[in-house]
């Protein structure tokens, strides 16, 4: 399996975490440390145990709505990747910056930022499902 096909792979696994509420799997995501996480509306969020309360209080939200990622792209360079997606949360759109650092041979997540887009969520979503970055 290549770096691209790896990140990606990463990167599903994160949004699976969202969809199962599985904080476990969220916590074996994210790498030690050098992390940071930017939730739409929250501030800046420095270090893994801050991290994780963030996910452990958005994963017991039981109306905590579907995100769904689309339009990944990947762009690798060495042991660090990122992952440009658009995610569909609720009627809405959010750009999302993943950033991965290959750690012990695994693709952990460091950074984290989805911000709202200001296009029409049509024009977005009529966008293709995946791309890839050179």
């Amino acid at each position: 399996m290549g770096d691209e096909t790896e990140v990606l792979t990463a990167n599903a696994d994160y949004y699976q975490a969202f969809a199962n509420a599985d904080f476990a799997a969220m916590s074996r995501i994210w790498a030690d440390d050098n992390v940071s996480c930017i939730h739409p509306g929250w501030p800046v969020l420095i270090g893994r145990q801050p991290i994780l309360d963030s996910y452990r209080q958005i994963l017991r939200n039981p109306n905590q709505d579907r995100i769904e990622p689309r339009n990944e792209m990947v762009m690798v360079e060495g042991d660090k990747a990122r992952v440009f997606c658009v995610e569909f949360v609720g009627g809405a759109a959010l750009a999302t910056t993943n950033l991965f650092k290959r750690v012990d041979g695994a693709w952990k997540m460091t950074h984290h930022q989805a911000s709202p887009i200001a296009a029409l969520v049509e024009e977005v979503a009529s966008q293709s499902t995946s791309r890839r970055l050179n």
